[in-house]
């Protein structure tokens, strides 16, 4: 009978652990989150020469779409060596349309550029605007855009810059969302690598971004607030970083589920990694609940924490 009851136990503990919502969504890195129409959205950087969307209504269940934008698709990236790629692309729905922002690398010895292509839907089909709109150079890289709505300032800011440089730079957009309008001067964050993500809540505004280096055990999510887009910053201290399962997680995005206040965080991270790198494996895209203490602080980010069932249930349904 001990033993029967045994195998039972084993059985439902394998069971539980099989049926656990996932944390880890798919291979991916460098995750642009939204919600658009209903739905979530991730745009990650994936194969080399080819940007994707996943959707999904539920944060578990996710489907693949078409190409949203091909290296071949991008007229002005030059031919030949060094061989090109598509970075952390970001999506935001502006001017009754949707607009696609990435980077083109690498640096050396061409500059890294920034583009922007138009899109019919979340999903695409996407034009790219037949030229660059941010080029790098003279020690800065022209890396991971992330365009922001400064709804107080009726503004769209774009924030971009990393890694070589380690320097972060911010343009106001022209408003026809393709062109930049001027520079706008940004208190430097500290230890800023690259990434950046902002977002406002209660009137403050939370500027997120990785530090550290992006293949090993030091990359990880720090965050500052400010009550202005641009600083001057109050640092808010690490919330995403390695631990003993999951390695050099980093390059976020938060998005905000307006049926139900949750913000989730959207983020890459290397699994099945030890030691402290560097790594070479395919990274993973993970979600994980954003949580908030009263005074707005951002708490640290639980690795483990799933979708709540019952939240996930709600969205199904709809």
């Amino acid at each position: 009978m001990k033993a029967a009851r045994g195998a039972l136990l084993i059985a439902a503990l394998t069971l539980a652990a099989a049926s656990k919502p996932p944390t880890s969504l798919f291979t991916g890195a460098d995750p642009d989150a939204n919600r658009f129409a209903g739905r979530f959205w991730i745009y990650p950087t994936g194969a080399g020469g080819t940007l994707r969307a996943w959707s999904s209504r539920d944060l578990v269940n996710w489907h693949r779409h078409t190409p949203l934008l091909r290296l071949r698709d991008i007229g002005w990236r030059g031919d030949g060596a060094p061989v090109h790629y598509l970075w952390a692309p970001d999506m935001v729905a502006a001017r009754g349309g949707y607009f696609l922002y990435y980077a083109l690398g690498p640096q050396n010895p061409t500059p890294s550029r920034i583009g922007v292509a138009r899109c019919r839907t979340p999903a695409g089909p996407c034009r790219d605007s037949g030229r660059p709109l941010l080029m790098g150079g003279d020690g800065f890289e022209a890396i991971d855009p992330m365009v922001f709505h400064d709804i107080p300032r009726h503004r769209w800011l774009l924030y971009a810059g990393g890694s070589a440089g380690a320097r972060l730079r911010v343009f106001q957009l022209g408003a026809d969302m393709v062109t930049i309008d001027h520079e706008i001067a940004v208190d430097q964050p500290p230890g800023f690598t690259e990434g950046a993500f902002v977002h406002r809540r209660h009137g403050l505004y939370y500027l997120s971004y990785s530090e550290g280096r992006w293949n090993d055990a030091s990359y990880r999510v720090r965050y500052v607030t400010a009550r202005a887009p641009t600083g001057p910053w109050r640092d808010g201290g690490m919330i995403l970083s390695s631990d003993a399962r999951y390695r050099g997680p980093g390059h976020h995005s938060f998005v905000h589920d307006p049926t139900t206040g949750r913000w989730w965080i959207v983020y890459h991270r290397w699994e099945g990694e030890t030691g402290e790198g560097p790594y070479s494996d395919a990274r993973r895209v993970a979600i994980a609940p954003l949580r908030y203490a009263a005074d707005g602080a951002i708490l640290p980010i639980d690795m483990e924490a799933p979708p709540p069932r019952a939240e996930r249930a709600r969205h199904a349904a709809k």
